[in-house]
This record gives structure tokens, C-alpha cells and sequence, in this order.
């Protein structure tokens, strides 16, 4: 009885000290998500993803939803969480704190390659005060200045980065503005270029802030509450465009069926990666998870890749496909951020 108590001991202080070692691996992967896709509306298209990624590991996935950009990155940083879908700017903060952090893979454009993998950040105003933001029949950036303004989060790209920095360039060659950056763009009041700064946490918080007048310009995408809202007229993804909010759209929508915005900006993004902590899964499983993701049987997932007029609600449109792209794809975003 005493050698088998200590055979037990022993095992136990095996195992103990394997698992410190990291030679025992956890049997889940924990993938976080961004508020923008943490909504029960989207949630079967998080599963999907999920069942790729227990198919490609053998492993049991937990999703992890969030209502902070902030904990999302913290998560995959700190290995809280293994995977995580975000944007470039969040993977660049996240890459910065934790160099093992790095991209999986990213979505194409309809041409199934890089050339096209972008998508558009929008800057829009409540139907009827378009006029405002107009320099003769031209959509300008000119008259936001002493406006209330919605990003979405500082570490946002399409929310935040990229209409800062158009911002930025645009009000620069601008008196009294000339030493304007980035920096003060993030908070309003006296002194600053507009009169107050809002934050709506997600794309479909920031969207909401305009059309409830709370702000009168919004930065937001068009991928993140596409399935929210329908085009009226004009041209997708061109200034002029009116958009409606879908009479079914979930909250923050479900009080506002009907209620229309103007696109007076729209800027093309790099696509938003999926991104690894190569310090929580191992290079096999890295591997294994970059060959399902770009396979042919993913790019035909049509619970993935969406076809026209299919009521699934997603993150993809049929056309694309995942791809995989190194951490240098992403330096344009981070040129972007030092302005």
C-alpha cells in the first residue's frame, strides 16, 4: 500500500510538472470575438467557424463574446483566448504586446485573391442632413468640423484609425488645423476640431448613435452591419448611397425599423484577420488549422461563404475564400496609425 501511495505521489508530480512545461496541452481552443460579432443573430456563423476549427485540432472550441474591443485583445494577448477575429488595427496592438501573436489567415475578395481584400469604412449622417456635409454636388469632409462625432473604438480600424487619418489629412492643409493628429480627434470640446466625441463600442453602437441623434457623423463598415441594414439608392459603398435599418434587425436596431442614413465617405480597409497565440497552440495545429481554413470544402461551405439571397447571416460572401497573408500584409494599417 505504501508503494502504490507512492506511485500515486509520483504521478502526480509527473503530471504536474509536464503540464507546467507546457508538454500537456489544454484539450480546448478558446476563440474571442469582437463585440460586432458577438450578437445572437450571428451566432450559427460563429459555430461554423468553430466546427472548422474543432475538425482541424481534435480539440473542443469555446467562444468567448465580448462588449470591449479592449477585452478582446487583452484575451488573445495575455492567452486567456487562442484565436481571435479582429481587425488589422487590434491584431497590430495585439502583435505588439505579444509577438506570438500572428495571423491565421484572412478573407479574399470576390476575385479570390489579395487584390481585392478590403472592405470600406463609412462615414454617415441621419437622412436629411446630408446637405450639410456637401461643397457645391460633392460630398466634403470640410463642414464636420465643430460636429459631434461616433467612432467606434480607438482600436478599431475601420471605426477609428482609418477615418481618423482621413480626417487628419484632410483638416492638416487647413487653418487653424495644420498640427492636428490623430490624437485630437478622440475627444471634442472647446479647442478641439469637433464639439464633443462619442464612442458606441461596436459598428451597430456607432451606426446607432447618428441615426438617434446622438452624434451627426458616424464611422462605421460596411461588412459589420451588412446584415442589418438594405441599400435605398445610389451606388454601395459610394458617397451619396442612402441605406435603410432591415425591419427585422436585431437591438440596438429593433427600435429604429425603417430609419435611413447618407454615406458622405467611404474608404476601402484591408480585410480583418483571424489571428493565432502560436504561444497557445502548437505549430501542428497552426498548420493543420491554415489548411482546412484555405481547403476547397471550406470555400464551398455555404454557411461560410454565403450565396446571394440566402437568409444565413455570416461574415462571407460566396466568391471569397481564406487565404493566408504574414504579418507584413498589415503595414499599411500601421502606417496609417502613426498619423
Amino acid at each position: 500500500m505504501k508503494k502504490l501511495a507512492l506511485i500515486l505521489v509520483a504521478v502526480t508530480l509527473l503530471a504536474s510538472l509536464l503540464t507546467g512545461c507546457g508538454l500537456i496541452e489544454d484539450k480546448t481552443i478558446t476563440m474571442v470575438w469582437y463585440p460586432n460579432e458577438s450578437g445572437m443573430d450571428v451566432k450559427d456563423a460563429r459555430d461554423e467557424i468553430g466546427k472548422i476549427v474543432a475538425q482541424a485540432t481534435g480539440k473542443t472550441v469555446e467562444h468567448k463574446l465580448t462588449t470591449d474591443y479592449v477585452i478582446a485583445i487583452e484575451a488573445i494577448v495575455s492567452g486567456q483566448a487562442d484565436l481571435a477575429f479582429m481587425g488589422a488595427t487590434g491584431y497590430i496592438m495585439a502583435n505588439t504586446r505579444n509577438a506570438k501573436v500572428l495571423p491565421l489567415v484572412v478573407n479574399s475578395g470576390r476575385s479570390g485573391t489579395l487584390s481585392d481584400a478590403v472592405y470600406y469604412s463609412w462615414m454617415i449622417v441621419k437622412e436629411g442632413n446630408e446637405g450639410q456635409y456637401k461643397t457645391g454636388d460633392t460630398f466634403s469632409l470640410d463642414n464636420i468640423a465643430g460636429k459631434r462625432f461616433s467612432f467606434v473604438s480607438i482600436a478599431s480600424t475601420s471605426g477609428f484609425v482609418v477615418p481618423a487619418a482621413a480626417i487628419v489629412n484632410h483638416f492638416s492643409a487647413k487653418a487653424p488645423w495644420q498640427n492636428i493628429k490623430q490624437e485630437d480627434v478622440t475627444e471634442g470640446g472647446q479647442g478641439k476640431l469637433f464639439s464633443a466625441v462619442l464612442y458606441g463600442g461596436s459598428h451597430q453602437g456607432s451606426t446607432f448613435n447618428v441615426l438617434s441623434d446622438r452624434a451627426d457623423i458616424a464611422a462605421t463598415c460596411d461588412v459589420c452591419i451588412a446584415n442589418d441594414i438594405e441599400l435605398v439608392s445610389g451606388t454601395h459603398n459610394q458617397a451619396g448611397a442612402v441605406y435603410r435599418v432591415r425591419d427585422t434587425a436585431p437591438a440596438p436596431f429593433n427600435t429604429m425599423p425603417g430609419a435611413r442614413f447618407v454615406l458622405i465617405s467611404s474608404i476601402p480597409v484591408l480585410n480583418a484577420p483571424f489571428v493565432v497565440n502560436t504561444g497557445t497552440v502548437n505549430a501542428k495545429d497552426v498548420a493543420a488549422l491554415r489548411a482546412l481554413f484555405t481547403s476547397e470544402e471550406v470555400t464551398k461551405n455555404e454557411r461560410i461563404f454565403i450565396p446571394s439571397g440566402s437568409a444565413f447571416k455570416g461574415f462571407y460572401r460566396q466568391g471569397q475564400r481564406f487565404l493566408v497573408v504574414d504579418d507584413a500584409w498589415f503595414n499599411p494599417i500601421r502606417a496609417l496609425g502613426r498619423k
